[in-house]
C-alpha cells in the first residue's frame, strides 16, 4: 500500500516540511539523519515473529548472530565471551526456545524476561548471550521502521565518532597519527609480567616506554593506557604516580575490578581518570563503581554488559556522576555499530575502542576520517551489512585465552 504523500507525486519529506512551513516555520530542515533510503512502499508489519537464531564463529575469536524473522528481515549481533565461544552458542540455544514465535520488536520486554527467568541473574554467560540477541533484536526494529537505532534512542547528539588506534611504542604512533588518529592507547611496557610488588627497574622501563609516545605524538596526541587487570594495586599506585607528568587520557583497568573498594582507593591517590568496566555487567555492576567514585570514566562492553537496552541505563547512570562513556570494544565490527549508536545517541561520550574498521567483513566499512572519527550510520538498524563472500575464509576459529605463568616460579600470572 502506498502512502498518500506517494500518491499525489509529493515526498513524505516534502510533505513533512510543507506542514512546517504553513505552521511558521518555513524555514526549519529535519535532519537528515532523521531519513533512511526510502522504501518506496510500507510493508505490513503488524504481526511479525522470530523464527531462528544462527550463531557463527568468526576469526579471530568473535560470534556473529543471526536472528531470522517470518517477514525476511533479519538481525545482526555480536554475542561473545572470549575464550568461551562454545559455551556462548549453547547458551543461546537454550534461549531461543524462548525467542522463537515472539514479536521482536518487544526488545526491553525479552531482555526482563531473558534475563529475570534465570534464577541465577547476571555474570558474563549470560549477559553476553543477552548481549548479541539485545543488538540483533534493535537491528531487527531499526529495518522494520526504516530508521537507525539512535533515532529509536531520541534521535543524534553528534554526526561522527571518535575512535582510537593502538601503539607499543614511538614508530607504531607515528603511523597511527599519519592514519589520522588523534587518541591512541597503549599497554603497560614490560619484559616479564608483573609481580605483585615491582621494583624500580620495572617502573622505569613502563614510564620510559610510555615518555617515547608521548614525545612521538606530542601535546595535542590523547594517549591512554592500559593496566589490564594485571598490575596489583601496590604497583599501581606507583607506576600511575610516575605517569601523572606525562598526562595519559587516562588510566584502564588498575587493578582486577572484582573489589571496587581498592580501585576506588587508587583513584583517590592521583588526579588522572581512572577507567573500567569491560568486566562489569548490568546496571547493578556499575552502580557500585559510581557510588563509590572508583571511575572517572566507565567502558562498558556492549556485547558483555547488556547490550544497547543496558547500554544506554549505564550512560545515563553515570551522566548524573559527570562521568563520561568510552566503550569497551577489542571485538567485531557489529559490535563496533552497536557502541557507535549507542556514543550517537548519549550526551556523554568520550571514545569508542575498535580494532576492525569492517574491513573483509562487511560491504561498506566503516572510514577513518582525517580527524580521527568514523561517521554514524546512517542506514537502517544497525546500518550495516555482512560481505558473506568475502568472509568465507573466516568462518570457525578455536581462540583461546593466553595461559601466563611467572618466569621464576611458574605461578599462575594474570594475562
Amino acid at each position: 500500500m502506498k502512502s498518500p504523500a506517494k500518491k499525489s507525486g509529493i515526498s513524505r519529506r516534502s510533505a513533512i516540511q510543507s506542514v512546517l512551513g504553513v505552521a511558521g516555520m518555513g524555514t526549519m530542515v529535519l535532519p537528515q539523519t532523521s531519513y533512511s533510503a526510502s522504501p518506496g512502499h510500507f510493508a505490513d508489519y503488524s504481526k511479525v515473529k522470530i523464527t531462528k537464531l544462527e550463531t557463527f564463529l568468526v576469526k579471530p575469536r568473535w560470534i556473529f548472530l543471526k536472528i531470522h524473522t517470518d517477514v525476511g528481515v533479519f538481525g545482526l549481533g555480536e554475542p561473545l565471551l572470549e575464550g568461551r565461544a562454545l559455551t556462548i552458542q549453547t547458551a543461546i540455544k537454550e534461549v531461543e526456545p524462548y525467542l522463537i514465535g515472539k514479536d521482536p520488536r518487544h526488545v526491553v520486554h525479552h531482555w526482563q524476561a531473558i534475563y529475570r527467568h534465570a534464577f541465577y541473574r547476571g555474570g558474563p554467560i549470560l549477559t553476553s548471550a543477552l548481549s548479541g540477541i539485545d543488538h540483533a533484536l534493535w537491528d531487527i526494529k531499526g529495518k522494520l521502521l526504516n530508521v537507525p537505532v539512535y533515532e529509536l534512542l531520541g534521535g543524534p547528539t553528534r554526526d561522527r565518532v571518535r575512535v582510537y588506534g593502538r601503539a607499543s611504542n614511538a614508530e607504531d604512533i607515528k603511523k597511527r597519527k599519519a592514519e589520522g588518529y588523534t587518541v591512541i592507547k597503549t599497554g603497560v611496557a614490560h619484559k616479564n609480567p608483573a609481580n605483585i610488588v615491582e621494583n624500580p627497574a620495572f617502573i622505569k622501563y613502563a614510564v620510559d616506554n610510555f615518555a617515547s609516545l608521548r614525545e612521538a605524538g606530542g601535546p595535542d596526541m590523547d594517549i591512554a593506557i592500559d593496566f589490564h587487570g594485571n598490575i596489583s594495586p601496590q604497583t599501581a599506585k606507583v607506576l600511575i604516580k610516575q605517569l601523572e607528568p606525562f598526562q595519559p587520557m587516562f588510566i584502564e583497568e588498575p587493578c582486577q575490578a572484582q573489589n571496587v573498594d581498592i580501585m576506588a582507593d587508587i583513584a583517590r591517590g592521583t588526579h588522572l581518570p581512572i577507567a573500567a568496566g569491560e568486566r562489569i555487567f548490568t546496571k547493578w555492576g556499575f552502580r557500585e563503581l559510581l557510588e563509590k567514585k572508583a571511575v572517572s570514566i566507565v567502558q562498558p562492553d556492549l556485547c558483555h554488559a547488556g547490550g544497547i537496552t543496558e547500554g544506554r541505563l549505564i550512560a545515563g547512570m553515570a551522566e548524573a556522576y559527570y562521568v563520561p562513556v568510552a566503550p569497551h570494544n577489542p571485538m567485531g565490527p557489529i559490535s563496533l555499530a552497536v557502541g557507535m549508536h549507542l556514543a550517537a545517541s548519549i550526551p556523554n561520550f568520550l571514545v569508542q575502542e575498535q580494532v576492525s574498521l569492517g574491513e573483509g567483513y562487511m560491504k561498506n566499512p566503516f572510514k577513518l576520517q582525517s580527524d580521527g572519527t568514523v561517521m554514524i550510520p546512517k542506514g537502517p538498524g544497525l546500518g550495516v551489512e555482512l560481505d558473506e563472500a568475502l568472509m568465507k575464509d573466516k568462518i570457525g576459529h578455536d581462540w583461546k585465552n593466553p595461559e601466563s605463568y611467572n618466569a621464576l616460579d611458574g605461578s599462575v600470572v594474570d594475562w
